[in-house]
């Protein structure tokens, strides 16, 4: 399992963390029963505290979407599937957070606007290549 964590990015990387696993989620990436890497592991591979990891871990077991079993690890709850609401939110932020990024490049709201407009109408790079 590869996530990445910016350090400079702004965001705080236990909410990055969730963000990555939330994304798996909604892709299909982990399913129901999967098992996440530990705490202290992934807290090596990602160079951060083992408090980021478990705050993330923590906090998406509130949510619903992780089993913590003590002493097993973390693993992906059968009931992980994001609602729609969910989603909905989740790409309202990521939105959010890219529009930001794009006025600190400098540019207008003007030139955002007709970026994502004529990406819209093009076709998927995806569908393309099939």
């Amino acid at each position: 399992m590869l996530f990445r964590l910016n350090p400079t990015g702004g965001q705080p990387l236990y909410l990055q963390l969730m963000e990555q696993i939330r994304h798996a989620i909604e892709n299909g990436s982990l399913q129901h029963g999967d098992q996440l890497p530990g705490i202290r592991t992934l807290a090596q591979e990602l160079v951060v505290s083992p408090t980021t990891i478990a705050k993330a871990y923590a906090e998406l077991e509130h949510e619903g979407l992780l089993d913590l079993r003590q002493g097993s690890g973390a693993f992906i709850s059968a009931t992980a599937r994001l609602s729609e609401k969910d989603r909905i939110l989740h790409a309202k932020r990521r939105i959010r957070r890219l529009v930001e990024d794009l006025r600190q490049a400098g540019l207008r709201d003007d030139e955002v606007r007709r970026i994502f407009e004529a990406e819209l109408l093009s076709p998927s790079e995806a569908l393309i290549s099939r």
